[in-house]
């Protein structure tokens, strides 16, 4: 019994040793071999500890996904702002070679005054602050060691960040007081340039409402004309002349039908329908996408809060929640306050320079560090 199994240990072995000379012969590339650990360092580091969480879980499985999304949006961001420039330019077209000589041969002159001063006023706060919003720094944390507050360490940018700044994976840097990062812009929304994209928001939903609004009867016209056109062309050019009108000669000899003359409508008319109908479709539907976007950050911005700290506050909302503990936003002066700080009101004169006229003036603070108590008196008393 000792020698059987000395013998089978020995043939347990032989095999052992040649099947390891056999795959070290059929040995894979180094290639493939980096593939294949890099997958099951993935894989281990989805349960490597008891802190891993479905949205760990989540995160990792999508981060192909995500940087995908963030390469592409990077390289057409330039695109996206082209488009938002040509389509407000076809809409500020319209409105000078179709509309303005509407307005100046049917309207009364006060109408004219208000449509000319509003159209006017309105064009130039959208192209102001859509400008200021895609070319002015969001603000970025300093990069060299500084003696301001920190709270934690980007784990990307390996530098401190300070409070309410955060990565962006677009730009590839920390971001102050980040918002997030819009494509429209080609920028990210941050301290330095959070009112003017809230502003350029505001400003473009009034101008596509003020559009929608007085281009409606003319959209109504437009669209019945065209369909009124479109029928007179599928009839048929001529009126078929029978009975009596053949007797008397109404015809020359060999002709039935008597031809009507061409209608009223040129291609000139076509086109001033078809853009009509396109300055108002294109307004109507981005106004009410683009007012429900301004809407949300209006709350927002009432709450003292970005759209990023939204999700943190609801999480730890919940999670204090589960302690009997309430919640409160440190960054939440109340609704006034929030209002002043953002829009940069200091006196009572600024809600007319710095809010209803142009204005480059700097937002309230540095971005780097924050008052963190709720205040029951006004920041800036105004």
């Amino acid at each position: 019994m000792r020698w059987c199994s000395s013998s089978a240990f020995h043939l347990l072995r032989c095999v052992r040793l040649r099947l390891c000379s056999r795959r070290g012969q059929n040995r894979l590339p180094l290639w493939i071999r980096e593939i294949w650990a890099y997958m099951r360092l993935l894989a281990k580091s989805l349960y490597f500890n008891s802190l891993t969480d479905s949205d760990v879980v989540f995160d990792s499985v999508f981060e192909p996904v995500f940087l995908t999304v963030d390469y592409v949006t990077r390289w057409f961001g330039l695109v996206f702002v082209y488009l938002v420039v040509i389509l407000t330019s076809s809409i500020v077209g319209i409105a000078y070679v179709v509309l303005l000589p509407l307005i100046l041969n049917t309207y009364s002159p006060p109408w004219i005054a208000w449509h000319v001063c509003y159209g006017h006023w309105n064009l130039i706060m959208i192209a102001f602050h859509y400008y200021k919003a895609a070319n002015t720094s969001p603000g970025y944390p300093p990069t060299e060691k500084h003696d301001g507050p920190v709270v934690s360490v980007c784990k990307k940018c390996i530098i401190p960040k300070p409070a309410r700044t955060h990565h962006c994976g677009i730009c590839n840097r920390c971001i102050l007081k980040m918002d997030h990062h819009c494509p429209w812009l080609n920028n990210c929304v941050g301290h330095f340039n959070h009112r003017y994209f809230f502003s350029f928001c505001l400003f473009m939903t009034l101008g596509c409402i003020y559009c929608s609004i007085s281009g409606r009867n003319l959209f109504l016209d437009a669209y019945n004309a065209l369909e009124h056109f479109k029928h007179l062309e599928l009839e048929k050019p001529g009126i078929p002349v029978t009975g009596m009108g053949l007797l008397i000669g109404l015809l020359p000899s060999g002709q039935t039908h008597y031809q009507t003359p061409a209608p009223p409508y040129t291609f000139k008319d076509k086109m001033i329908h078809k853009s009509i109908i396109y300055m108002w479709v294109l307004t109507s539907t981005v106004g009410v996408a683009l007012g429900a976007l301004t809407f949300w950050h209006a709350v927002l911005i009432s709450r003292g809060e970005t759209s990023i700290e939204r999700h943190i506050n609801s999480k730890e909302t919940k999670r204090m929640a589960k302690w009997g503990k309430v919640y409160r936003n440190p960054f939440n002066y109340s609704r006034l306050n929030n209002w002043k700080i953002f829009l940069g009101v200091e006196k009572r004169s600024h809600w007319v320079t710095r809010v209803l006229l142009p204005s480059a003036h700097p937002p309230h603070g540095d971005g780097l560090t924050w008052a963190v108590f709720p205040v029951k008196k006004d920041l800036i008393p105004v």
